[in-house]
């Protein structure tokens, strides 16, 4: 007896062994079945979030289509007597393209005694100061440089330096990448001669690389829908915001308003809300274009998507009050609101998204039904594919069909990615997390 005690306490511990197995795995398929129907019933709330998203999107997308505007090219047509004096403003942060950018303006077809070119040089690396000093040496009597030792501030303060030594009475600003032809300065600065009230002037942005290949065709399709969508409808309402770069701004009325918001990654929309809720007007010329360059690897799209997210955010929370409470009308409301907030779109979207991965991967496991597959995937698709159709019909009316598929695809590759950056950035802003401003790589940079 004494010799089966062993092997009786054995089998008991086997016994309870498999008991507490037999116990997790009906725990688990318990926890796996409430994650499984909480996940399905949230997914099936954010549907409709994403859903408004989306036809708001297709709304605005045929609202454009179908308002013939009125257009902007009049301006050509005014003799202009006397030009205004104009400084061009190139901020730079290590990025030796800002000579391209600066050789394009000396090309300017306006009075050179009216215009001057500033490099506001932040670089940290001596030889790109250096390749600036020499080229300056060769155009000193049209190009300066002017360097504050750090990036303090980023371009909000950089801006705000090369100001001191600004003296025209038009501000023209260009990210060093730009590529301005022979008539923009002329084109930019006429509007305003016609409106004293006129305090900002927007040029279109197209690109130089936006067919480089899958990362920059999806960077410019995001920028084409905002400019051929929302930007001509807030220029219908009087509410256009700025882009940053190929812009226009009176000197006097940025000393007046306190300058640009150092620290600010938007600095350009921030400002252009101040401008508006002062009562000055800004104008987006939708046929004046200006080239750039879109960022071409997945890493620097994420960073500038990510960026421009927390920015616009940053600024409704800091104009929040003038916005919803000021003298704006319900439409210039809206479209202020949705243009800041946007981005908030991408929040609803992820969740969606992972909400529905998480659903299907914790069901009660059993054969794919293929049929009931597709339907739910073409649904989701469909309810989340707004941004999607108005990108194609943009692409269609700018007669760039060739570029549809290679949207498509990439929009279901890195599209996510960016989707959870942007909602990274979003949160960022309304926790008040504060965010570096980081150096998008330029192709220009390498040549």
């Amino acid at each position: 007896m004494s010799q089966l005690t062993p092997f009786i306490y054995k089998v008991i511990s086997i016994g309870q062994t498999m008991q507490v197995f037999i116990s997790n795995t009906i725990q688990t398929k318990q926890i796996m079945l409430f994650v499984h129907e909480t996940t399905l019933s949230m997914y099936n709330i954010f549907i409709f979030p994403v859903l408004f998203f989306s036809l708001f999107f297709l709304f605005l997308c045929i609202k454009t289509i179908l308002t013939h505007s009125k257009k902007t090219s009049i301006i050509d047509k005014i003799n202009i007597n006397e030009w205004p004096n104009v400084t061009i403003q190139i901020p730079t942060f290590n990025e030796i393209v800002a000579l391209r950018c600066a050789k394009q303006c000396l090309e300017f077809d306006y009075p050179r005694n009216k215009f001057e070119v500033i490099i506001g040089d932040d670089s940290n690396d001596p030889a790109v100061s250096k390749k600036i000093d020499n080229f300056i040496e060769k155009h000193k009597n049209f190009i300066k440089v002017t360097r504050r030792g750090s990036n303090s501030g980023f371009k909000a303060g950089n801006l705000n330096h090369m100001l001191k030594y600004s003296k025209g009475d038009i501000i023209v600003i260009f990210d060093s990448d730009f590529i301005p032809n022979k008539y923009f300065l002329k084109s930019i600065v006429k509007p305003f001669l016609t409106n004293k009230n006129i305090g900002c002037v927007q040029s279109k942005w197209s690109f130089v690389n936006d067919s480089q290949n899958l990362i920059t065709i999806f960077a410019s399709s995001i920028i084409l829908v905002y400019q051929k969508l929302i930007a001509p409808i807030n220029n219908k309402l009087k509410v256009p915001l700025l882009f940053g770069s190929g812009q226009a701004i009176r000197k006097d009325l940025i000393k007046k308003l306190g300058g640009w918001q150092e620290g600010s990654l938007t600095e350009d929309v921030e400002f252009a809300v101040r401008i508006l809720k002062n009562g000055y007007e800004i104008v987006y010329l939708d046929e004046l274009k200006v080239r750039g360059e879109v960022p071409y690897t997945l890493k620097d799209l994420s960073k500038q998507q990510k960026k421009w997210a927390y920015g616009n955010v940053n600024a409704f929370l800091c104009h929040w009050k003038s916005i919803i409470f000021g003298n704006f009308t319900i439409s210039q409301k809206i479209m202020l609101m949705f243009t800041l907030l946007g981005y908030a779109s991408s929040i609803f979207l992820a969740i969606f998204i992972i909400l529905g991965v998480v659903s299907f991967s914790t069901g009660e496991p059993a054969p794919i039904n293929i049929g009931k597959f597709l339907i739910e995937t073409v649904k989701s698709i469909s309810v989340s594919s707004g941004f999607l159709i108005s990108a194609i019909l943009v692409l269609q009316r700018e007669k760039k069909t060739h570029m549809i598929s290679k949207v498509l695809l990439s929009a279901f590759t890195i599209g996510f990615i960016i989707t959870l950056n942007v909602s990274i950035g979003i949160f960022n802003a309304i926790s008040g997390k504060r965010m570096n401003w980081d150096l998008i790589q330029k192709r220009g940079n390498k040549n």
